[in-house]
């Protein structure tokens, strides 16, 4: 075997930016919080069949975790850690004395949090870990959709598409799957306070009362989100009420509504960060998982994580959990 030259051993010690990121994560996410609450359901499903000790809990989480953002299957995800040193660092398990999960466990234990709908109260005490920093501000909301490509093949068992998903135009292209409708915070980080998951053909007013967390000082969305009740209640109770202008087929925007829209697009595009980190950075661009109740599971972890992510500067000058 050749000697290795100064370079490699350099490049050796090298941080990679997918190691570094795992550094962050580590270090910024309450993992004892997100225990603590999936340990009732856990340790009581594993010890009522019987069988060998289940795996350790932060394991486990921490590998759910690692296929929200590197968009691995359970098959795929048993191989990478295998593969990936990056991978075994952040879980801290050895190869050599450590047994490492298959599929069927990593598997299991999504059907797990989809039961109990631990999902979206992993994604609420991570918002509560928020609050308790001064990160979240429940002040004025921003609210905003997107749709989510699901696949259209008729190749499957039942010889048809997913009934729980639909089709929609957008402009002149037709899209075929679900809607993310998300509330974020307007002021600082557009941190992510509430979630609803639809099918593609819902329109979006149908879901503006549930994306609010009933303390609003302004509100700030897309003319599809426009609604007299809620204008109305605005109105009543001192809320700014920021929904943009569209031009009508044969009507220009007056020269004070395009102003008005300009005023209000700085706030707006703060909801697409959260789409930009979990479509384009975790290339969550098309659902997983059949039907409408496993993705929203899905959703409500990648936002959680999402959260996270935007203000892990933030939470790394607190110290809170040093490797």
């Amino acid at each position: 075997m050749s000697q290795l030259s100064f370079l490699s051993i350099g490049l050796a010690n090298k941080k990679l930016r997918c190691q570094k990121f795992l550094d962050e994560m580590q270090q910024v996410a309450p993992w004892q919080k997100l225990i603590d609450i999936i340990k009732p359901y856990y340790y009581s499903q594993s010890g009522a069949k019987g069988g060998r000790p289940a795996f350790d809990l932060e394991l486990i989480l921490k590998i759910h975790c690692l296929q929200q953002w590197f968009g691995l299957s359970d098959p795929a995800m048993e191989d990478a850690i295998y593969d990936r040193n990056s991978f075994q660092q952040f879980l801290r398990i050895d190869l050599v004395g450590d047994k490492v999960p298959d599929e069927t466990t990593i598997l299991n234990f999504r059907h797990l949090l989809e039961k109990h709908n631990l999902s979206k109260s992993l994604f609420e005490q991570i918002n509560i870990y928020l609050q308790e920093h001064s990160l979240l501000l429940k002040e004025g909301t921003a609210i905003d959709a997107t749709l989510i490509s699901a696949p259209t093949s008729t190749k499957n068992k039942d010889r048809k598409r997913d009934p729980e998903m639909s089709s929609t135009k957008k402009g002149e292209n037709y899209y075929f799957g679900m809607k993310a409708h998300i509330g974020v915070q307007s002021r600082g980080k557009p941190i992510i306070h509430s979630l609803e998951g639809s099918t593609a053909k819902d329109h979006d007013s149908t879901k503006t009362e549930e994306l609010f967390h009933g303390d609003e000082t302004d509100i700030f969305a897309d003319k599809a989100y426009d609604n007299k009740e809620i204008k109305q209640f605005c109105r009543n109770n001192g809320i700014f009420y920021g929904i943009t202008n569209k031009a009508k087929p044969k009507k220009k925007l007056s020269n004070k509504q395009r102003k008005r829209n300009g005023q209000f697009s700085s706030v707006r595009a703060k909801v697409e960060h959260p789409f930009q980190i979990i479509k384009c950075q975790w290339n969550y661009r098309k659902v997983r998982y059949r039907g409408l109740k496993k993705n929203i599971a899905q959703l409500h972890i990648l936002c959680g994580l999402a959260n996270l992510f935007m203000v892990r500067k933030n939470l790394l000058n607190l110290n809170l959990n040093p490797i």
